[in-house]
């Protein structure tokens, strides 16, 4: 039961990591020159958490499938 809660945690968390670099390049708050809705400087620390955003959000999503099927089943 606590993965589950550590589960929906991370994917709340990532999830607002990526959309709060997407709302601060729309909003002018960071520069952004390749239009790609990421900050310039997370990019450049950070591109391999931006790159697979698409694998990380998928297996979180299995996981907490995985442990709700196991939790309520």
């Amino acid at each position: 039961m606590e993965i589950l809660v550590v589960l929906i945690f991370l994917a709340m968390l990532f999830g607002g990591v990526y959309w709060y670099a997407g709302y601060s390049t729309r909003s002018g708050f960071a520069k952004d020159e390749n239009q790609n809705f990421i900050p310039d400087a997370w990019e450049e620390k950070f591109s391999w958490f931006f790159s697979g955003k698409g694998i990380i959000m998928l297996v979180l999503g299995i996981a907490i499938g995985y442990t709700l099927a196991r939790v309520i089943g």
